[in-house]
């Protein structure tokens, strides 16, 4: 039976994906200053001479200086590969993989994700969510998604404080500056009373382009707070920490180039999906469909995949309480709606009675 969300791309464009992935992931762990967007100056101290690397967050906005260290072979040594280095290989293979089939996403949003990666938010922690995750995944797993993946929002998150996660929390960056610098010229959204906090930031070039920084609610403290390490607010939502107890590494990619960013396990992704399908079902019904349509599509390809991990991670979601299953139900019971008969969601539905019963 052919599947009803995705079609398989071709196996050109796999590979292509596969080869922007292993060239992401060795850009990732030789990263240093020299492959920040920037340029290298001088000063003169007291007759000694330093070197900066100056990083220029958008045109006519703030500039900052990384010391780099004083003039010598070393760092000469830095400066030259610096100069001599060329992105042309990743920029043309990620064009190319786009030619093939695989899905990109907007240099707008590409922009977002890129600065973010520059500045070590996803080494601190930082993980892409929402449909941007989504359309990634189906790089990843080989498939279209068609129009099930597009968004205005570009949704990140973080474990916050109160989570013990496999990723590292112990960097400090400036997010907020970060994304205040982009050439879009973001701003942070006012809550109702003018002492909130924001998480959220929109566009002043493009109004629906919106970022939103979240984190997992715990002990039902849904107020917003700053993140000191991160340098930015952010947005706690319930059944979050689901979505982030598992990370794994994917490939963002653009006309405009490819950045390595960390997304949630896939599976665990389309289980999240069903909790929020139910949760806004009732106040915001469009977007709760696109929540569930997603789930679909995804646990239809998991299913041939990975449907070992589906279940257990079911399992896990529905021994976490009453609250968890109330919702589960209500998005299981939808899910067999939109899905075809399957040895997948029968299995879900006979974990579910039975947790139940």
């Amino acid at each position: 039976m052919s599947a009803r969300f995705s079609a398989p791309i071709s196996p050109s464009a796999q590979a292509a994906y596969a080869d922007l992935l292993e060239l992401c992931r060795h850009e990732e762990l030789s990263r240093s200053v020299e492959h920040l967007s920037g340029s290298f100056n001088r000063k003169t101290v007291k007759n000694t001479t330093y070197w900066y690397y100056q990083v220029t967050d958008s045109q006519g906005g703030s500039t900052r200086q990384i010391f780099v260290g004083p003039d010598g072979d070393k760092v000469r040594e830095l400066i030259a590969r610096a100069a001599s280095r060329s992105t042309a290989r990743l920029d043309t293979l990620a064009k190319g993989a786009i030619a093939l089939g695989c899905a990109a996403t907007t240099p707008a949003h590409f922009r977002i994700v890129r600065r973010l990666n520059e500045i070590g938010f996803f080494r601190a922690g930082g993980v892409l969510v929402g449909a941007h995750a989504f359309l990634a995944y189906g790089n990843a797993l080989g498939v279209s998604w068609s129009d099930l993946a597009r968004t205005q929002d570009i949704d990140f998150a973080h474990a916050g404080r109160d989570l013990d996660v496999a990723l590292p929390a112990t960097l400090r960056i400036d997010t907020k500056d970060a994304i205040e610098h982009l050439e879009e010229g973001f701003l942070p959204v006012s809550g109702f009373r003018p002492k909130d906090k924001t998480a959220t930031f929109m566009s002043k070039v493009d109004r629906t382009l919106r970022v939103d920084f979240l984190t997992p609610m715990v002990g039902g403290r849904d107020r917003v707070f700053e993140h000191d390490s991160l340098g930015v607010n952010l947005q706690p939502l319930r059944f979050l920490e689901f979505l982030l107890e598992d990370v794994d590494q994917a490939v963002v990619l653009s006309a405009a180039g490819a950045k390595m960013v960390n997304v949630p396990d896939s599976a665990r992704f389309a289980l999240h999906k069903l909790l929020v399908y139910a949760e806004r079902r009732g106040r915001s019904p469009e977007k709760a469909m696109k929540d569930l349509r997603q789930a679909a599509a995804l646990l239809e390809v998991l299913a041939n995949l990975r449907d070992d991990a589906v279940k257990r991670l079911w399992r896990d979601l529905l021994d976490r309480g009453p609250g968890w299953r109330r919702r589960a139900r209500k998005g299981l019971t939808s899910l067999e709606k939109e899905l075809p008969p399957s040895e997948l969601v029968r299995s879900m539905k006979v974990t579910l009675e039975k947790r139940e019963g």
